[in-house]
């Protein structure tokens, strides 16, 4: 059986998060996650995603939105499916990522300052 990914556009995400209706996760590295992520972003790379996902993300009822840097990049599609192999119940993809949202002028955070 193919699980077949729900998407959420730069608009409804924007829109989610700005209500504070969504939990927001970057799949990327946390090198990566350090110098830009979306406002608000946990940080829960693919390759630890089975083993932290409790711990970052205690709610399996919670609206999840998971991306990584643009629509080539794999591991947010990773995080979601191991979200939803966990038994998450509303996960969705930000496909296109940080990058359309960055291009789009949006506002980002970082956890450290650049050197």
């Amino acid at each position: 059986m193919t699980i077949l990914t729900t998407l959420i556009t730069r608009d409804e995400l924007r829109a989610a998060v700005a209500r504070g209706e969504v939990t927001v996760v970057d799949a990327l590295p946390a090198s990566y996650f350090d110098q830009q992520h979306l406002p608000g972003a946990l940080n829960l790379f693919v390759d630890e995603a089975r083993e932290r996902a409790h711990e970052v993300l205690p709610d399996k009822n919670a609206a999840i939105v998971a991306y990584c840097s643009n629509s080539a990049c794999a591991n947010s599609e990773g995080v979601v499916r191991v979200l939803t192999s966990l038994g998450y119940t509303n996960v969705r993809k930000y496909r296109e990522g940080i990058q359309d949202w960055v291009e789009a002028g949006l506002p980002t955070e970082a956890t450290v300052s650049a050197a």
